[in-house]
């Protein structure tokens, strides 16, 4: 069962953005010294928080056994208000262990204004053939009070210094945010029932031959994680968003005890991204590196 729950932490290791850079490779050593608090570049909110994104990502174990599917998609709310919902499905449909230890969670965050700071944060996980549980976790941003409920029992009410994203919010978030290769930003999220500063660094530039979007040049970059969230992770993260105003993650790769889990993007659609036409896997498997 422990494989079986890296699949979910994939989701949540998605912490992290693309920073702006010029077409080729480059590497660059990265400065450990506090980086400051990451900020939305306003350019990208059309982008970002089009309305009418969405994701799906085959996830499979070493050696390409796919064990489960990913699917985010980001919605608009009230345009007016600038609220957005974040949806995201965890799934072993269509997985190799699927009849051993089926997984249906989803996962629903809703943001609002220039900032996209969670107000609501909604679970509903169905793992195994018993275990259910149903979460929720309201965000009062400016009076710092966060309510945590498990199925419809309270949990906790937390008192936290400063505005705070969950971990979904901290990803759509961080990717519209701007930094060097060698520098990285922190962007505060809330799990572990406390408010941590997560630290996102941009390691190397590359180009990417062979994705679902075609040839991209990617910022290879890693967040750094001092909280176990929801499902435990271990090891190291590493993201590759396209380096272009949509920074599009293509690919995701998460080292375990036991070998590794990649994330590959087969399927992406954004109306406001005209780059990047609505694309879907086709039938043949490629190798993305």
């Amino acid at each position: 069962m422990g494989i079986i729950r890296y699949v979910l932490a994939l989701v949540l290791v998605l912490t992290a953005c693309l920073g702006t850079a010029t077409a080729g490779e480059a590497t660059a050593s990265i400065d450990h010294h506090r980086p400051p608090y990451g900020e939305i570049l306003p350019e990208l909110l059309a982008f970002g928080y089009s309305g009418s994104e969405s994701f799906v990502y085959d996830v499979s174990w070493t050696g390409g056994i796919k064990i489960g599917e990913l699917h985010l998609r980001v919605k608009v709310l009230d345009n007016d208000a600038e609220e957005y919902e974040i949806r995201a499905e965890v799934t072993t449909k269509n997985g190799a262990i699927d009849l051993i230890y089926p997984i249906e969670d989803l996962h629903v965050t809703k943001v609002r204004g220039p900032k996209r700071l969670p107000y609501h944060y909604e679970i509903w996980q169905k793992e195994g053939y018993s275990y259910r549980a149903h979460r929720v976790i309201e965000f009062d941003q400016q009076g710092g009070m966060i309510k945590y409920t498990k199925n419809n029992k309270i949990e906790g009410i937390f008192q936290v210094e400063g505005e705070t994203n969950n971990e979904f919010s901290s990803f759509f978030n961080s990717r519209l945010m701007d930094f060097p290769i060698g520098g990285g930003f922190i962007v505060p999220t809330f799990a572990d029932k406390k408010r941590n500063e997560v630290m996102v660094s941009a390691v190397a530039r590359k180009h990417l031959e062979r994705t679902l979007l075609g040839p991209v040049t990617a910022v290879e970059i890693m967040p750094i994680m001092n909280f176990k969230g929801l499902y435990d992770k271990k090891g190291d993260t590493v993201i590759w968003y396209t380096d272009d105003e949509c920074r599009v993650p293509v690919l995701i790769n998460s080292k375990i005890v036991i070998g590794s889990l990649t994330a590959e993007l087969v399927a992406y659609d954004n109306p406001a991204c005209s780059r990047y036409a609505a694309s879907k896997r086709k039938t043949e498997k490629k190798n993305l590196r």
